[in-house]
């Protein structure tokens, strides 16, 4: 933080983690210096400086591939993440004639998995939150990143229950027909009232959360185009998501699955 002291001047230097220094940040940190060094803020000039980060000459973008079905699925998430971050990432589909081999081939038999300079990861969601990592995308605070990551795995908890490999149609058939039509009514309740009149589901701009929404609930509606009707606060929200310029350029050019 401390660039020098000098006989008639004080330099600051700092910069905020999304941009340059604001009358904000000038203030906190001239309180800082009040309440540490109050014979320095007495007697010398003080002067705040905006600073610019310079990378490490040896830092590079970590090379992703991502490897999951031709589907949005588990998936989408971590492409919503790098679409919004402007991350650069290999999107790597793969045919079901070809999962048995490359099943086999994973620690846990499993995808989604994201590969991180030859690192595998798996798990979606741990993916997400590694990737939102230090970025408003995961919320501003320590209590808002749990508030997010609450709605994630209340979401995903529901998402879960559908016996998406289920082989028997009818016994398919009945689950499906009791999740859209009994439970998700209840879920959707409980979002829209959590949701009330704010303009995203946590603090005050968009988190992975609203986007975890927005394809889940892109998912549901294939299953029952109806289920939103009586929630249009939660259409609200949806559509803010997919107005963001980075996620509707992903929609627009994302292959067309069903799921």
């Amino acid at each position: 933080m401390w660039d020098s002291i000098k006989r008639n001047n004080l330099r600051v230097i700092g910069v905020p983690e999304q941009g340059g220094i604001t009358e904000n940040t000038e203030k906190i940190v001239e309180d800082l210096l009040t309440e540490n060094f109050p014979d320095i803020m007495k007697d010398k000039k003080i002067s705040i400086q905006d600073a610019h980060r310079t990378p490490h000459k040896n830092h590079t973008m970590p090379n992703y591939k991502l490897t999951y079905f031709n589907m949005r699925g588990r998936a989408e998430i971590i492409r919503y993440i790098f679409a919004y971050l402007d991350i650069k990432y290999e999107d790597y589909r793969i045919e079901p004639a070809d999962w048995p081999d490359i099943k086999s081939t994973l620690p846990f038999g499993k995808i989604p998995i994201l590969e991180v300079d030859g690192l595998t990861l798996h798990q979606s969601l741990a993916i997400a939150r590694y990737l939102t990592k230090n970025t408003d995308l995961a919320g501003k605070t320590e209590l808002e990143q749990c508030q997010v990551d609450a709605i994630v795995d209340t979401l995903d908890d529901f998402m879960s229950h559908f016996p998406w490999a289920e082989e028997k149609q009818d016994v398919k058939d009945k689950i499906f027909n009791k999740l859209l039509t009994h439970d998700a009514p209840i879920l959707l309740q409980d979002l829209d009232t959590y949701l009330g009149g704010k303009e995203w589901f946590v603090g005050n701009s968009v988190t992975w959360a609203d986007f975890y929404w927005d394809i889940c609930s892109t998912t549901l509606l294939v299953l029952k185009p109806d289920l939103l009707d009586i929630h249009p606060r939660l259409v609200t929200l949806k559509n803010k998501v997919q107005a963001i310029p980075a996620i509707t350029d992903w929609i627009q050019r994302r292959p067309q699955t069903k799921l």
